[in-house]
């Protein structure tokens, strides 16, 4: 199915898809040689992981379709595969769309399913985050708006969960982690704007965190 206007992609027959699971193994293999300590499995934002998840997306007749069961036949190999390369003392993180922000799609509750099912394959933290199948998602966009789909995970899988999506001020990350919708918090876009971020949110919450001397010039004001 195409992307909005975008070209339509080529349905993977059941044969080829036998080389991507292979590859997420190699990928892991690489991370693990290279130093990495933590790996993520990706399956989130309309990536080949998410569109086979996904009703929305996932149209198939064949095994790799129809029911949960068949729409994760292709992450549970995946996940195998890194699993196998990756040693069991590192963590291994998974990466979900909670919702895709549109009718029919794939949902909190099939999220908790999933993440309950993979808890037996090795995973140690689910990651949420939400949309990125369909061009014309309808998504409500405000501070800590995916919190909430984390929260109803964490309370229905048995994982420890992270929560994403404009959490820039520290006590607004720290809310989330009373509220125990979340175990962890992930940043990207603050830590690219802020890389001191961390000892920032540490100094405002009132941890006695001494700050490196690159950042001492630099240093952030507090309100």
């Amino acid at each position: 199915m195409p992307f909005g206007h975008w070209p339509a992609p080529r349905e993977l027959g059941a044969d080829d898809i036998r080389a991507p699971v292979r590859a997420f193994g190699e990928a892991a293999a690489r991370a693990l040689s290279g130093g990495f300590e933590v790996l993520e499995i990706h399956a989130t934002h309309g990536y080949l992981l998410h569109q086979f998840l996904s009703p929305l997306s996932n149209h198939r007749s064949d095994e790799y379709g129809g029911d949960l069961d068949g729409r994760n036949r292709f992450l549970v190999p995946v996940t195998d595969a890194v699993r196998a390369q990756w040693p069991e003392d590192r963590p291994l993180f998974v990466r979900f769309s909670a919702t895709d922000w549109a009718d029919g799609g794939w949902t909190p509750e099939e999220t908790v399913e999933l993440s309950r099912h993979l808890v037996a394959h090795g995973f140690d933290l689910v990651d949420i985050t939400s949309g990125g199948l369909v061009h014309n998602a309808r998504i409500e966009v405000e501070p800590g708006y995916q919190a909430p789909f984390a929260r109803t995970v964490r309370e229905g899988a048995a994982l420890p969960v992270s929560a994403v999506g404009l959490i820039t001020a520290p006590e607004q990350a720290d809310q989330i982690l009373v509220d125990r919708s979340a175990d962890a918090i992930m940043l990207a876009r603050e830590l690219l704007r802020n890389p001191a971020w961390p000892l920032h949110a540490a100094h405002v919450l009132g941890d006695d965190v001494p700050w490196p001397k690159q950042y001492q010039r630099g240093r952030p004001r507090h309100r």
